[in-house]
């Protein structure tokens, strides 16, 4: 079955969901789990050639995330699932790819929350349906409402 599953983890309700999925797939599978939290890239100001890399802003978010990611280790944790993970900068599609085919993955999880109107879905786009065209592996979307 799975030997290795990906999580892609960002703290929030829909992320709850599928770390709850993961866990059960892992526990039942004797699968390696790794999760991993994706910081875009920090940007503080914008002007006429782009943005402006801010190395102390960019500090600041790690810690936020690596807070994010080291909390569902100790929720996997508590139920008795080994799980390691890591922080990562970038656009979340490709790292989670990347990470995906770094580790051998066998499954990725993502977390996913249905947008309400037209201009929302437009603005936001999807993550985990972009994640299914650059996936090396399948992928197990959780959805929430």
């Amino acid at each position: 079955m799975y030997k290795r599953i990906l999580l892609a983890y960002d703290g929030s309700a829909t992320g709850q969901a599928a770390l709850l999925d993961c866990h059960e797939i892992a526990q039942w599978s004797g699968s390696k789990l790794t999760l991993i939290a994706v910081m875009p890239l920090p940007l503080t100001a914008l002007g006429p050639e782009g943005g402006i890399y801010d190395d102390a802003l960019q500090e600041g978010e790690k810690r936020q995330y690596q807070a994010i990611l080291d909390s569902g280790l100790r929720k996997l944790a508590e139920t008795g699932v080994v799980a390691h993970g890591e922080v990562v900068t970038g656009d979340a599609v490709s790292e989670i790819a990347n990470c995906a085919r770094r580790i051998e993955a066998d499954l990725i999880v993502v977390g996913h929350k249905h947008l309400d109107g037209w201009a929302a879905r437009w603005w936001r786009g999807s993550v985990s349906k972009a994640l299914i065209e650059h996936a090396p592996c399948s992928v197990l979307v959780v959805i929430t409402h």
